[in-house]
């Protein structure tokens, strides 16, 4: 087995190719580009925003219901089959929301959305990579990351500018379809669920002979059972950690509104977009880099402290167009540590054992966040005329998160202690 990564290419690397992409349509694209409709058909059709910006709480209820059984169904089932029929359903109902009229057809699309979502661009993407990477985690999970990032910067400016042009509804259904027919593409020619007998990428370093390298595979298949895991004060701080951090991290969606009551126009919320997109990018390689060097934890404190730089900057300097770029790009460093770090502090707190059931329960707290975060922030900014309120209040989230990470590794301590690692 020792000369396997002599043969080429691992096959590894063409699956963390085929999930990028696909991430980078699915989240990057679609998911990133929901903010830039939110001004225009609220003032189209005549409704507020904090009503239309209630199908995004909808799809956050339906995500919060679904993702336990994501999991089980990405593992049980022909993952190309599952991850195609997800885009279809996110997609496919992105694109329809372009002939809807009335704020209850978002209402009812949010629901197929939330469901492809979920399973396109939340779950399936970290448990794949965690299959087929034995080492090199972080640098693969960054990689898909900065792949999303890569596409936003460029998807963002596109459909911002095929609203500005088209129009919504045209930018609506010309963009859902466009990234949809890409992403089922890609699943089909790259994705994998796991290696079986091609090997995981790092498997080829441990042989029969090689007692300290098997020791360590053995060691990296261990953690904490699922049963005692989601009992434990470290779960619910990783949960509560994952709320706070999606909360900071949901205003993305308000960043083009944000920049409209500064005096922007929604062309200039697009660029934002753009820029968020290659912030997000350099984060999550930069993020990938440091958690293989320094560990999750200390990359962790690196993303929030970025994330109090941000908002500092929205908050004192928001009117001036420099400075709201600047913290654009900033923005998408601490938005990409979700995708990157979420996974990785799993893992950290407990183990590989149980991760993909662990990481989509402790995930919940991502979509009680966008129930609660995006619909609050569109009340406020309705009731307020500003985002003052919310700037603050996420700068006190961002702090809050610091202490839930301390906890959840010291809580971690404890269960090891108990022996509840193995």
């Amino acid at each position: 087995m020792a000369n396997k990564s002599k043969k080429g290419i691992h096959y590894a690397w063409f699956v963390l190719l085929g999930v990028a992409i696909m991430m980078g349509f699915a989240r990057g694209g679609l998911n990133n580009a929901t903010g830039l409709f939110l001004t225009p058909v609220s003032d189209d059709l005549g409704m507020s925003l904090s009503s239309l910006s209630l199908y995004v709480s909808i799809m956050s209820i339906v995500t919060m219901i679904f993702l336990p059984f994501a999991g089980k169904l990405i593992a049980k089932a022909d993952i190309r089959i599952i991850l195609i029929v997800g885009v279809i359903f996110h997609a496919g109902a992105f694109a329809a929301m372009g002939f809807m009229n009335s704020v209850w057809g978002w209402y009812i699309l949010a629901i197929p959305c939330a469901i492809g979502y979920v399973i396109v661009a939340q779950i399936a993407g970290p448990v794949i990579i965690n299959n087929w990477f034995k080492k090199s985690k972080g640098l693969a999970l960054g990689i898909m990351m900065a792949t999303v990032g890569a596409f936003g910067a460029f998807i963002a400016p596109w459909v911002g500018k095929l609203i500005a042009n088209e129009g919504w509804r045209s930018a609506y259904t010309t963009s859902g379809l466009t990234l949809g027919v890409g992403a089922i593409i890609v699943i089909v020619l790259f994705i994998r669920f796991a290696p079986g007998k091609k090997g995981a990428y790092g498997d080829d370093e441990i042989n029969a002979e090689d007692t300290e390298a098997t020791a360590a595979n053995e060691e990296a298949n261990k953690g904490i059972a699922s049963n005692i895991a989601k009992k434990s004060p470290a779960f619910f701080a990783l949960m509560a950690f994952f709320f706070f951090l999606t909360s900071v991290a949901a205003f993305a969606q308000h960043v083009p509104t944000f920049a409209i009551t500064k005096g922007f126009d929604t062309a200039f919320g697009g660029t934002l977009m753009g820029l968020f997109m290659v912030g997000l990018l350099i984060g999550s390689l930069t993020f990938g880099f440091l958690a293989d060097k320094i560990g999750a934890k200390g990359t962790t404190f690196v993303a929030l402290i970025s994330g109090l730089v941000t908002f500092i900057l929205f908050l004192l300097f928001g009117d001036i167009k420099v400075m709201i770029m600047i913290g654009a790009i900033i923005f998408g460093f601490l938005s990409s540590s979700i995708g990157t770090l979420g996974p990785l502090l799993t893992i950290s707190l407990f183990g590989n054992k149980n991760y993909a059931d662990i990481y989509a329960t402790a995930s919940i707290g991502l979509a009680v966040a966008g129930i609660v975060a995006l619909p609050l922030y569109s009340l406020i900014k309705d009731l307020t005329d500003s985002y003052n309120i919310v700037l603050v209040a996420i700068i006190v989230m961002i702090v809050i998160s610091m202490l839930l990470v301390t906890v959840a590794f010291k809580q971690k301590e404890k269960l090891m202690k108990a022996g509840h690692w193995n």
